[in-house]
């Protein structure tokens, strides 16, 4: 009999290992919970001899040493362990921040499925967070006077996150959307942003247009980007109702300003006086003068005006703008002329083209007027 024999007891049930001795006659047999039972050699029997190695674990165990699991010995299947491929990967690499991505940006990206059938392809929906926080938001549809949630999650920094997909038969539910976002960072101290609550007006009829998708620095194939916020500051509404932008053009009492700023106000008292004779309402917004060319601005009275009387009177009143600011060289006017079918945008810019050639153009900034807008430099 020697150490790491198994043995069973001759008078009573049990058994376990020799892990020493205690003199010539007394055994110490290690049951299977760890315990060491001084026994008679005479009450035991050897019932499995055990190697040199299994033995050599049992005497380094009787002599005080750490316990190590035999080089042979396969574990038991519940401590079995996972060779480094079958690991689950908890591992997360730091976050990379980029020069100016402190500054927050965010849109909503709408892209085609199929390009080339935009007429009746299914659009994607995409979050896209171009800055160096992570973004909790929501997404919502409007119904009628409440909302309804669509999607909500976070976005790590300088990433995209896909939304939802949906079809033409969607577009009437989505006129109206609302995005809400907090930013945020990890593990690092940030500059507080303040929580974005944006709600836009997206104008369907753009997805059955193809140059609507354009190229852009998100995805591979053209997309439409809509702004949720841009350098921290959070957009306006999509499309701009003409006559909510006249209100805020003209409406509530102006706050104190700086005496430079009171020689802006002479165009909006002037033609404010004589707007019942056919003047275009103006005023300045910072170095731009607005124009709103839109017909139930300039005239009181529509009735029996055909839409080529209504034209006419717009284009005139475009060309008597331009001709009052000739002088001002450098002048930078907005003609506020909507979407609609584009006739009113297309007769401005064949009249710039031919009969003011100097003049500069593009479309205005569409956060200020939306997509219905043309900005013109006097030159």
């Amino acid at each position: 009999m020697k150490i790491g024999d198994k043995v069973r007891f001759l008078s009573e049930t049990g058994g376990g290992r020799v892990s020493g001795f205690k003199g010539k006659n007394i055994v110490l047999v290690e049951d299977e919970d760890g315990f060491e039972i001084p026994t008679l050699i005479t009450d035991v029997v050897v019932v499995e001899a055990d190697d040199y190695n299994i033995a050599k674990v049992h005497t380094s165990a009787v002599l005080g040493f750490k316990k190590s699991k035999p080089a042979a010995s396969p574990a038991p299947a519940d401590d079995v362990e996972l060779e480094p491929a079958d690991r689950p990967i908890t591992f997360r690499p730091p976050v990379e921040e980029r020069k100016g991505g402190d500054a927050l940006a965010a849109y909503l990206a709408f892209v085609p499925i199929d390009i080339k059938a935009v007429t009746t392809t299914n659009f994607e929906t995409y979050f896209v967070n171009d800055s160096n926080y992570y973004m909790r938001f929501t997404y919502l549809w409007a119904e009628g006077n409440s909302w309804k949630l669509r999607f909500t999650a976070e976005v790590e920094p300088n990433t995209k996150l896909f939304i939802e997909e949906f079809g033409k038969s969607d577009l009437n539910d989505m006129e109206r959307v609302a995005v809400q976002v907090v930013a945020y960072k990890r593990e690092k101290g940030f500059i507080l942003k303040p929580a974005i609550d944006v709600q836009l007006r997206i104008d369907t009829v753009k997805f059955y247009k193809l140059h609507t998708f354009r190229e852009n620095d998100f995805f591979e194939t053209p997309a439409m980007l809509v702004t949720i916020v841009e350098n921290d500051s959070s957009a306006r509404p999509l499309v701009v109702d003409a006559k909510s932008l006249k209100q805020q053009m003209f409406g509530g009492k102006a706050p104190a300003r700086k005496e430079e700023e009171k020689k802006d106000d002479s165009y909006v008292r002037r033609y404010d006086n004589q707007q019942s004779k056919g003047k275009a309402p103006q005023r300045r917004h910072g170095d731009e003068l607005v124009v709103d060319l839109h017909a139930d601005q300039l005239l009181d009275n529509l009735a029996g005006m055909s839409h080529t009387d209504i034209l006419n009177h717009q284009l005139e009143v475009f060309r008597r703008t331009l001709e009052e600011h000739k002088k001002e060289k450098g002048c930078k006017i907005v003609f506020i002329h909507g979407k609609g079918e584009g006739v009113l945008r297309q007769a401005i810019i064949k009249e710039l083209k031919y009969k003011y050639k100097s003049y500069t153009f593009q479309d205005a900034s569409f956060q200020e007027y939306g997509y219905g807008a043309t900005l013109v430099t006097i030159r």
